[in-house]
């Protein structure tokens, strides 16, 4: 592929950039699009006072009001018909703007089997045996892996672990089935659900996309009905798994009493790079395998059962810009050698997605008053040019608990200090990078596992999911927790061995180079 060359990153360089500050730069649009999203979404809240209000007032009638008004009523035929056809058109128009509700009703996060483990030593062992790497990009890759984040128990498909490596098709369909398959066989043990009863199919893997299709393939493997949506996403990046879950909202609107099967995860197999363009050895260094499956479902009979409803989906496409188009780009290097390139300009275009995404999410999920002080700040800002501190919103205020991304330390390290976070609301994040490493799509819901098994999720908490990608993508989905999840009935990634977390991560400065 003919594309320009990406400058290689140093170690210092892929852990120590900084996010440009969300806040200095707010566009008012931005704003204004996220409150277009209120009114546009919340017609039905306009209705619900009115008729609440209604019903309130002929609660209080007592029965000569009654009488009385029948007495008025049966000699105006035309008035009687009018209020019934109003009162009609009132309901219709209530129950048909009315988003249906979308519940997810249970999800499971695959853990590969022991022999699948890949520590830092055994990673560098296989890198020097692969026999195609410099040493001086042997000494690279254990920076990176020093500096990641990531701890001695992630997992790497058999392929690559094999010495030497063999990445084939064979191979890469072994392990996508191996994800696949087991995250779906144990979300279908845990709800019971039959595979017939699942009516749309939604799978996200964004390198590895053969034919048939991982949908088809799923499909076959547990024989699928006929008439089933299906969708196979793939090139869009970690990002990808709320781009799913998005899609499945929007299917879920327009197909009633009907279930909504998403799985996210990535290929490793033949996306592990051979070459030595430093920009594309990264990606070696960070991501591992992993995958999620996720049920969802629009019947309100399912909201008993259920752990978490979907409030909002926001998503976020930088790609118009050519430098965030290119931060993350599939190309061959040199020696036409394929891998995933990194910019140097990943860290700042993240930063801008991110910006943009919770500044449109923020009137939706906002208290007022930090709304109002948020508001009153910027237009001082931007319309009468004040010279005065930007009010950052305290986004604790408005979540219980966070799930970002576990793409990198760095990223998690400015977030962190952006939204000013504390450790507690951060170890989901990092923990799930130090257990499972960047698992792409799926490691939001390791991490959202990860306060499950920590008994940390109540009735009512308040979710927040967001994750970036190739493109440049930002996507936010907020969750409201329907029950208070028990840990000790729960089973997942992190239950037999939740109580070793959280774990001590170095800070990156204390690290030797």
């Amino acid at each position: 592929m003919a594309t320009s060359q990406q400058p290689e990153p140093t170690p210092d360089a892929v852990t120590a950039t900084s996010l440009p500050n969300f806040l200095l730069s707010v566009k008012l649009k931005y704003v204004k699009l996220g409150y277009h999203y209120l009114i546009s979404h919340g017609m039905y809240l306009l209705l619900t006072p009115i008729i609440v209000a209604v019903s309130i007032h002929i609660s209080t009638l007592t029965t000569r009001d009654m009488v009385y008004l029948w007495d008025q009523l049966r000699f105006n035929l035309v008035t009687v018909s009018l209020c019934s056809a109003l009162l009609v058109f009132l309901a219709t128009l209530y129950f048909m703007s009315r988003p249906r509700k979308v519940y997810l009703v249970d999800f499971s996060a695959y853990k590969p089997e022991d022999a699948r483990i890949v520590t830092r030593e055994i990673f560098m062992d296989r890198s020097t045996r692969a026999g195609t790497f410099t040493q001086e990009n042997l000494a690279f890759q254990k920076k990176i892996l020093e500096r990641s984040g990531l701890g001695q128990k992630t997992y790497f498909p058999e392929a690559v672990l094999q010495v030497p490596p063999n990445p084939c098709m064979a191979e890469a369909r072994k392990e996508a089935e191996m994800v696949m398959y087991g995250a779906i066989d144990d979300l279908l043990a845990k709800t019971g659900l039959k595979a017939k009863d699942i009516g749309i199919l939604i799978v996200n893997c964004s390198l590895f996309c053969p034919t048939p299709s991982l949908s088809s393939m799923i499909v076959n493997r547990y024989k699928l009905r006929g008439n089933i949506m299906s969708y196979n996403l793939g090139g869009m990046g970690c990002s990808a798994g709320l781009i799913a879950i998005d899609l499945a909202k929007q299917l879920l609107q327009v197909n009633p009493n009907s279930y909504a099967l998403v799985v996210s995860m990535e290929n490793i197999t033949l996306n592990w790079y051979f070459g030595n363009n430093r920009s594309m050895l990264v990606s070696n260094c960070l991501f591992r395998m992993g995958g999620a499956a996720v049920l969802l479902s629009n019947r309100s009979s399912d909201r008993r059962r259920s752990k978490y409803q979907l409030i909002h989906t926001v998503r976020t496409h930088k790609g118009a810009d050519d430098r965030c188009y290119n931060c993350v780009f599939q190309e061959e290097d040199e020696n036409k050698k394929i891998g995933v390139a990194l910019s140097k300009d990943l860290m700042a275009v993240a930063g801008e997605a991110l910006k943009t995404n919770i500044t449109t999410l923020g009137p939706l999920v906002l208290p007022m008053s930090e709304q109002l002080l948020f508001f009153a700040t910027l237009v001082a800002r931007k319309v009468f040019q004040m010279k005065i501190k930007p009010y950052i919103p305290d986004f604790k205020l408005a979540f219980e608990h966070f799930c970002i991304h576990a793409g990198g330390r760095a990223v998690l390290d400015e977030l962190e200090k952006n939204l000013d976070l504390s450790d507690w609301h951060m170890e989901p994040s990092r923990m799930t990078l130090n257990r499972f490493g960047n698992t792409s799509s799926s490691s939001l819901w390791y991490e959202l596992a990860y306060s499950e098994a920590k008994g940390r999720i109540r009735k009512g908490d308040r979710a927040w999911q967001i994750a970036f990608g190739s493109g440049f993508k930002c996507n936010s989905a907020v969750w409201k927790a329907l029950r208070t999840i028990n840990p000790a009935k729960e089973k997942n990634p992190w239950t037999d061995e939740i109580d070793d977390f959280p774990v001590h991560v170095p800070k990156i400065e204390k690290i030797s180079s």
